[in-house]
């Protein structure tokens, strides 16, 4: 039962985002015989490091959506603090309902049910915008961005660049 709710939801969302386009980002399925699979195109946020790149993501979905969040995969390179070494991304609201057992995040910062698709990649935007190297994914590029700032710069331009080169 709860997949299939699910299901409509995921669909519902998807049919609102092919309405009403949000700046910044797209959405599509990745099958179209499975709205649990998507796939996500970002444009790097103007004015900021990212700006002119266009990064390719994956967002799965768990069969209880909205009681648990997606997660969300880069599939192309990208150099950031708030995203592991294989792509995935790590922001508050895409960790699980609840306490934090590390105590680094209130509950009310993590993942609840009113999230949508939209506001998920709303904050991986904003992520994009102004990375948050206090609990890092990655601790290279964190360390890179708060001591050797040219360093990382070099670094997200050459994602920006190789991101333009897959179009």
């Amino acid at each position: 039962m709860a997949s299939s709710q699910a299901a409509l939801l995921l669909q519902k969302q998807l049919k609102d985002l092919n309405r009403h386009p949000v700046d910044g980002f797209s959405a599509g399925l990745v099958d179209e015989n499975n709205v649990f699979e998507w796939s996500i195109s970002i444009i790097g946020p103007p004015e900021t490091l990212f700006d002119g790149g266009f990064f390719n993501a994956t967002m799965s979905f768990p069969t209880d959506y909205p009681n648990n969040p997606p997660t969300v995969k880069f599939t192309t390179e990208i150099w950031h603090p708030n995203v592991y070494s294989d792509g995935r991304v790590c922001i508050s609201i895409l960790h699980p309902p609840g306490d934090d057992p590390n105590h680094y995040e209130l509950a009310s910062e993590r993942w609840t049910p009113v999230h949508t698709v939209e506001s998920i990649m709303l904050s991986i935007i904003s992520m994009l915008t102004s990375p948050n190297d206090e609990s890092p994914a990655n601790v290279d590029a964190a360390k890179e961005w708060r001591d050797n700032r040219a360093e990382f710069v070099k670094k997200v331009k050459r994602c920006v660049r190789k991101s333009q080169e897959m179009l």
